[in-house]
């Protein structure tokens, strides 16, 4: 019983399964999106290595405060020992946490309770120290009175940070935040076997949302153990484009690899972990080929772009970044509006409907380069050479790029990256058809958020796309950087990007 009120509060964390016991599949998915808070998850180890990242510099912080009390830097000499021993401190002392497993989610959230541990493992970290300089013969070398201070109002020190940190985890956890929301893909018998082996897991950290399955009948009932069936795999695409969704499980057996490669082929497009249950499976595989929620065994097909760490690493670039950009390029801002507004009639900046992360709609700025009257705000007509409905102004900014600058503001306001596949209008075509008819994988480009500049730009494929091999190479491209990303990948396309503006090609 105990594991099974375990995996039913993760079950009803954000909605309340049995509310809609007796709704149509359709209700059932409506029910969720609305219940469910739209915040992204936090990978529990982020937040424990922000932690502990936290409590080393608290630890160096204090040590260094109270040596320019007592002493005084100038009278601890030599100094080297002294930044030595703190070094040496703040490195030990989170790795001795860590080994004695308080740097779980459990432990963040419930500092009271780990308080006798942290005192054990200071304490005796402090005295190793002591008793280090003293068969070294250097504790003559340093202040006793400084060493003292620092251990016991360290500790204090300490316990304060986490206690303060532990509100703000305990914040994050309510929300929900480090929760990884999951359905399941396929139902029966081994859709059964999964939810029970979750059923019997400790801190699975999983909220197990519904079950998708394109059979009928019996071989798709209503629920499973409490858990609903929502749909076909057509309504779990929607499902996941209306809220947030972390892992796919696919429950079929790896016999089954015509109808789980038609799966596979359907979901990678979206921003997910896609997982496949080991569960009742015959081949084994190597120890170090599963990766596990709970108890339950899991073979890894896709993972989301980017990581447990780069969404945070990536908004941090982003943000700092244009904010900086703004301040340098104010001037190009100003000049550039000056010259849109007496060139022709109408607003100076251009608003456009685009397609952002996960297929979400975005409004996009730039600066007008059209005669107002004539602007297509679907781009049902993409922009060719010498294209009588382009301003004189126009012109210019858009083969500099200079339209561009205004989705700074999308940037900041979180809409857009700085790099990433550039966002494409909701009726954008190549060849008279729209881009997601001609690339049959389009929308994997929108796993990740849209940037104002990205790999495929400075690799020539920019600019009109009157053939279905420009958007097919542009695609191709902005894959390449989805599923290479790194900071110094962005780094490199930043500042390549102002070389291939100034030559211009492929701009009208």
């Amino acid at each position: 019983m105990e594991h099974k009120s375990r995996i039913n509060q993760d079950l009803i964390s954000g909605f309340d399964p049995l509310a809609i016991e007796h709704l149509s599949a359709s209700a059932k998915r409506d029910h969720i999106v609305e219940s469910l808070p739209p915040q992204g998850f936090l990978a529990p180890r982020v937040a424990a290595s922000l932690m502990l990242w936290g409590e080393c510099l608290a630890v160096v912080l204090l040590a260094l405060f109270q040596l320019s009390q007592y002493p005084g830097f100038a009278l601890a000499q030599p100094l080297s020992l002294y930044l030595s021993v703190i070094a040496i401190v703040a490195v030990l002392y989170p790795t001795l946490l860590r080994i004695a497993g308080l740097y779980t989610l459990t432990a963040l959230v419930n500092p009271a309770r780990q308080i006798a541990r942290i005192t054990a493992v200071w304490f005796a970290l402090m005295a190793v120290v002591a008793v280090s300089l003293f068969v070294f013969k250097l504790g003559s070398s340093l202040s006793r009175a400084w060493f003292l201070a620092w251990a016991f109002f360290g500790l204090g020190w300490a316990l304060t940070i986490r206690v303060a940190i532990a509100g703000f985890v305990r914040k994050l956890n309510a929300d929900g935040r480090f929760n990884r929301r999951a359905v399941l893909v396929g139902g029966g018998e081994a859709a059964d076997h999964v939810i029970s082996t979750l059923e019997q897991s400790n801190d699975t950290g999983v909220s197990l949302l519904g079950i998708f399955d394109d059979r009928g009948g019996e071989r798709a009932p209503h629920s499973i153990r409490g858990v609903h069936h929502l749909g076909t795999l057509e309504d779990l695409i929607n499902f996941v484009r209306q809220t947030r969704i972390d892992t796919l499980i696919v429950t079929l057996p790896l016999i089954a690899e015509d109808r789980l490669l038609q799966i596979v082929n359907r979901l990678w497009v979206l921003p997910v972990d896609i997982r496949l249950s080991a569960q009742g499976q015959k081949l084994r595989y190597r120890p170090r080929a599963y990766s596990y929620i709970g108890n339950l065994a899991l073979l890894d097909v896709f993972d989301r772009p980017l990581g447990d760490w780069g969404p945070m690493l990536k908004t941090i670039e982003d943000k700092v970044i244009a904010v900086f950009a703004l301040i340098l390029l104010s001037p190009v801002f100003l000049a550039v509006a000056i010259a849109v507004k007496f060139d022709s009639k109408g607003p100076v900046f251009f608003r456009q409907k685009r397609y952002g992360f996960n297929n979400e709609l975005i409004e996009v700025w730039k600066f007008r380069s059209m005669f107002t009257d004539q602007s297509d705000v679907d781009a049902r007509k993409l922009v060719t050479k010498d294209d009588p409905r382009v301003t004189r102004v126009g012109r210019f900014i858009r083969k500099t790029s200079l339209d561009e600058l205004p989705q700074i503001f999308n940037v900041l306001k979180g809409d857009l990256s700085l790099v990433g596949p550039r966002p494409h209008a909701t009726r954008a075509s190549a060849a008279g058809s729209l881009y997601e008819n001609v690339v049959g994988n389009y929308f994997a480009r929108h796993k990740v958020k849209p940037g104002m500049t990205g790999w495929a730009q400075i690799n020539g494929w920019r600019g009109e796309t009157d053939t279905a091999e420009k958007i097919e190479r542009r695609v191709e491209f902005d894959l390449h950087y989805i599923e290479n990303w790194s900071l110094t990948f962005d780094l490199y396309i930043l500042a390549r990007t102002p070389w291939v503006l100034l030559r211009g090609e492929n701009a009208y």
